[in-house]
């Protein structure tokens, strides 16, 4: 008979969904979900649960929020659950050793990228912004160091040349999804192998900053096409135009020889708003103003005239 095990599941966002689901699907037992602590959501700022406690509870199981994992009161009410394995997916808190040792067959984290290519905090976005023409998805066993632990299985997927890292998050989650629950089978099976990361090839995902948003046109068309995708949806690529803020859904790079300086509207209309940068142009094909909803380029063309205003 097929063994089942006792899972401890750590995550809050969206991307941890398809993981959660998949668990509570298999064979295998959800013991206890970690999640952050409800916070302020949505433009009135009301207290929220988390996408994974609603979750949680609506599969009618035990939920803890810790503000911190680093008292001594944690480990306790971890073990009070007795977990054969934890899974982390997106959790947003650290886990002491005194955690990760709690489990008997350790902990284990879903991560976004290929690693040891974009450890930390915002592995799609970065490779995006990079340039990769791949990303993919790892399971690996956690320990003290970041994401240095070793990976025991991965799926690669190839990046669309068009695609924004929230449509690339939502593709690696699912695929995720399908390697947790094989990963849980091999560890009950006492049939899983680890593999070593190569710490010379490691780079590192920073977290992102709203600060990073604003546009700066000087820079090349491809690489502010690739920010434009890398920061969907959110923070949000965002420029001005007379003092108004823009915030840039989606954009394509378009040929253009040298000439006025970077950040010059050079025609609006039916193709978009298209923008002289630090080299070729970049068409803008969806924006936003402040408070309304987003609009394709075209449309917010014809509300005026743009040729020979300049962005900043």
């Amino acid at each position: 008979m097929e063994k089942s095990l006792a899972v401890a599941f750590a995550g809050t966002p969206s991307f941890a969904l398809p993981a959660l689901d998949a668990i509570a699907a298999s064979r295998h037992r959800l013991v206890v979900v970690y999640t952050q602590p409800d916070r302020p959501a949505g433009r009135g700022r009301e207290v929220a649960a988390s996408p994974v406690k609603a979750r949680a509870l609506s599969l009618g199981l035990p939920v803890e929020q810790p503000d911190s994992l680093r008292d001594s009161v944690a480990p306790a009410r971890l073990s009070g659950h007795s977990p054969d394995v934890m899974v982390v997916v997106a959790y947003g808190l650290l886990l002491p050793q005194a955690i990760l040792d709690v489990p008997r067959l350790g902990c284990v984290n879903i991560h976004a990228s290929l690693l040891p290519r974009w450890r930390g905090a915002a592995p799609v976005a970065r490779a995006i912004e990079a340039g990769d023409s791949v990303s993919g998805v790892c399971i690996m066993r956690m320990e003290a160091g970041l994401d240095t632990g070793p990976v025991m299985l991965r799926r690669e997927l190839a990046i669309g040349p068009r695609e924004t890292a929230g449509e690339l998050e939502t593709r690696l989650a699912a695929e995720g999804a399908v390697l947790i629950v094989a990963a849980l089978d091999a560890l009950a099976a006492d049939c899983a192998s680890f593999e070593l990361q190569d710490p010379a090839r490691a780079s590192y995902a920073r977290k992102l900053q709203k600060s990073e948003a604003r546009i700066d046109w000087r820079e090349r068309a491809e690489v502010i096409e690739r920010r434009v995708r890398a920061l969907n949806p959110w923070p949000v690529a965002e420029t001005r135009l007379e003092g108004l803020q823009l915030r840039i859904w989606q954009a394509r790079v378009v040929p253009a020889a040298a000439g006025p300086e970077p950040g010059t509207i050079l025609a609006a209309g039916p193709q978009g708003i298209v923008v002289m940068t630090g080299g070729d142009a970049l068409a803008i094909e969806r924006l936003q103003l402040p408070g309304r909803r987003a609009v394709t380029a075209a449309d917010f063309a014809n509300t005026r005239g743009f040729a020979g205003l300049v962005l900043a």
